[in-house]
């Protein structure tokens, strides 16, 4: 197994060292003397919207997170770009529309990956002078030229792949030859526990290096997606709830409630919790095998409604943010790229994002929300919010529209009501469409119809 994964090729290795000059560029040569801020995201992986206590869950604790959210920004418009795992991924990365790349399909086949002309993240951080690492799940190319130290992270503890199961398996997900391994910059390792203490252990070991360089820690976890496994310790705190399958998602979001914990714990003990952007979302809606609730939203991971999409969602930065506060405006998992690369001292502007810098906004320097627009697409599905309505399109069906300033619960379909606003916004979706890269992979058709079956179900009231 190699150490390094190396570059591929002279082109690919040409184009990284532009877009590496590039993005040198993007860091302002003036920018403040005083030390930029670390960046630190936690990434959950198909989390309901109701399923952790500050959103009012009545029966999964996550005492944690809740702290967290006490001192945070909480965005309660706040979406991602795609409803399942590797597209929106692949935008919170980039900060742009994914589509844009077609990389709109989930999954990436063997010989596929997040496009390496884009410019991640950890790309552009990494030219501002900061130290960055990914540790958790990647899902955005398992072949080594799409590997995360091939894409601006100076160290990778994980697995390529989107799941795996949550204890050391060497007769399956741990043989040498298997994607969903957990590997330390290209060696596969050996671990003991249970995975999310894992990688919250390791994350604290990232935070503990004595560099001097700000820092860009990117902690992605693999809970509570599935295969559903918790330690039997605990599955004891969750006795009282019956179903096994929500017992054991409950125990899956305590453990990764924990590891968040012990992360801020340290964070707190090495001084720097000031000086840190911690941003926490999950990639998409709970999906309908895991035991989530997304309640009130409608529908679930994989579809166009609230429920796939729109996500528990903050942003806390206490040297400029002091105390908590709810923002209602429209915002993407887009703007975490923008708004970190501006407070790093970068050049949004010439970043070419589609996400915004979300702090002028926060702060009233700039008025309205920081999206009037947002789309999301899908191969056979697609949605288009246009401030206030949001717009449905199933192919073979046809659209559906709602008010979400009176429907966040998209129950009332009222496309024949207001026609003259459906062919607007229809217009406005296709020339969006049609700017954006076909697609790189398909899926399998089964999906198509599964989804088309979940949309129209909802769409009708009958779901």
């Amino acid at each position: 197994m190699i150490s390094h994964p190396p570059s591929h090729g002279k082109n690919e290795s040409t184009m990284k060292y532009v877009i590496a000059c590039l993005i040198v560029l993007w860091c302002y040569s003036d920018a403040a003397s005083a030390k930029p801020p670390n960046i630190l995201i936690f990434l959950a992986d198909d989390l309901g919207w109701a399923d952790l206590g500050f959103q009012g869950s009545p029966d999964i604790r996550t005492p944690n997170i809740d702290r967290l959210a006490a001192r945070s920004i909480r965005f309660t418009d706040g979406h991602v770009t795609a409803s399942v795992c590797s597209p929106s991924r692949a935008g919170l990365l980039t900060g742009r529309y994914q589509q844009r790349f077609g990389h709109e399909a989930n999954t990436p086949p063997p010989d596929q990956g997040m496009d390496l002309k884009q410019q991640t993240m950890a790309d552009a951080l990494k030219n501002c002078g900061y130290r960055t690492g990914l540790i958790g799940k990647w899902h955005l190319g398992n072949a080594d030229r799409f590997y995360p130290t091939e894409r601006g992270f100076d160290s990778f503890f994980g697995l390529r792949e989107g799941s795996r199961s949550y204890f050391f398996n060497p007769d399956r997900e741990d043989m040498p030859s298997s994607t969903k391994r957990i590997e330390k910059n290209g060696e596969t390792v050996p671990f003991d526990g249970y995975l999310t203490d894992v990688f919250g252990q390791q994350a604290i070991e990232f935070l503990e290096d004595d560099s001097e360089e700000p820092f860009f820690l990117y902690l992605s976890f693999t809970a509570p997606h599935g295969p559903m496994h918790a330690t039997e310790e605990d599955l004891k705190r969750f006795k009282n709830i019956t179903d096994k399958k929500r017992r054991t998602y409950a125990a899956m979001i305590w453990a990764m409630d924990r590891a968040i914990g012990n992360v801020l714990d340290a964070l707190d003990a090495s001084g720097q919790t000031d000086n840190t952007i911690v941003w926490f979302l999950s990639d998409n809606g709970g999906a309908t095998g895991n035991g989530s609730i997304n309640l009130p939203l409608a529908g679930h991971k994989g579809i166009k409604f609230e429920g796939g999409i729109r996500v528990p969602f903050l942003m806390r930065w206490p040297e400029r943010f002091s105390t908590g506060k709810v923002y209602d405006g429209l915002v993407s998992s887009m703007d975490i790229f923008a708004t970190s690369l501006a407070a790093a001292g970068g050049n949004v502007t010439a970043a070419h994002l589609d996400g915004v810098d979300l702090v002028p906004f926060l702060t009233d320097k700039q008025k309205g929300p920081p999206h009037q627009q947002l789309f999301w697409h899908k191969l056979w599905f697609s949605a288009m919010r246009d401030n206030n309505w949001k717009l449905i399109y199933v192919k073979d069906y046809g659209y559906a529209l709602y008010n979400m300033s009176t429907d966040r619960e998209e129950k009332h379909n009222v496309a024949t009501k207001h026609t003259e606003r459906v062919e607007s916004m229809k217009n406005q979706m296709n020339t969006w469409k049609a700017a954006m890269e076909q697609p790189r992979w398909d899926e399998a058709m089964r999906w198509f119809h599964v989804h088309y079956k979940n949309h129209v179900n909802i769409i009708e009231g009958t779901d």
